[in-house]
């Protein structure tokens, strides 16, 4: 059983984009909700390098892909109870450095990245989210799964700091599998199957649950974010698969599917 039809057996899948649809097409998951990805910048090329299947989805800066919240409810994760865990191929490229409000005398920096979940900064509708290079706690180039029960801020800081952030630098242009997960107390963060392991960063205790946002709350989005009243920390790169499930997967599983490609 390769990885792809792995996926597409477990029990806790929700959905699974292998990203296999040429540029302009719609990408529609496989599992129990065929939910649709939409292009929202342009169309996102297809690359002949792929994971699941011969191609990838190759995102330029500025370009994402979006499911709608009324849509796709089963990604809607929240509530006290929530369990979850996000699971990518991506092969990331050098994304560009930025100056802060375009001041081009500032110092430059290379923004974070975001790969998938339901995170809306400008509504305050933070749920969870997979980022790379977050850039909060003395973190660079890491993956991150940040996880928020309130939608806003944490208390006290300008921004959400709540995330497990593992210990590796992420290399460019290789393929990774990235996971993470929320199982009610601890959020993870794994790379290529196994947890990235950092002292009070990874795992990050975080109980309590992750917040619902009802009818009103925020979209799933891939490759980008709604962030201070603009779309931003955008993903450059490809992305080979993406997988949501219903449930905390261990990291036997995780190092099992990521074994299967």
């Amino acid at each position: 059983m390769n990885a792809k039809e792995a996926l597409l057996a477990h029990p806790s899948l929700a959905a699974l984009w292998d990203f296999q649809e040429a540029a302009g097409q719609p990408r529609v998951a496989q599992g129990p909700h065929p939910y649709v990805l939409e292009e929202m910048a342009g169309e996102i090329a297809r690359a002949e390098d792929g994971v699941l299947g011969p191609y990838s989805a190759e995102f330029a800066l500025g370009q994402w892909l979006r499911a709608s919240r009324p849509e796709a409810p089963a990604l809607n994760i929240g509530g006290p109870e929530a369990r979850l865990t996000v699971a990518a191929w991506v092969k990331r490229h050098r994304k560009p450095l930025m100056t802060r409000n375009g001041n081009p005398d500032g110092a430059r920096f290379k923004e974070c990245e975001f790969i998938a979940g339901i995170w809306n900064e400008t509504g305050e509708k933070r749920q969870y989210g997979m980022f790379l290079n977050l850039g909060i706690w003395d973190s660079r180039e890491q993956l991150g799964g940040h996880v928020s029960a309130i939608g806003g801020p944490t208390p006290g800081h300008r921004f959400c700091m709540d995330a497990s952030i593992g210990q590796t630098p992420l290399p460019e242009d290789e393929w990774l599998f990235l996971a993470i997960t929320y199982d009610g107390l601890y959020a993870r963060s794994y790379v290529n199957g196994r947890l990235d392991s950092r002292p009070e960063r990874n795992p990050y205790y975080y109980p309590g649950g992750l917040y619902d946002g009802g009818p009103d709350g925020a979209d799933f989005t891939v490759g980008a974010v709604d962030r201070l009243h603009s779309i931003g920390n955008f993903f450059v790169g490809r992305i080979g698969g993406l997988a949501v499930f219903d449930r905390a997967l261990t990291q036997e599983e995780l190092l099992s599917l990521y074994s299967r490609r």
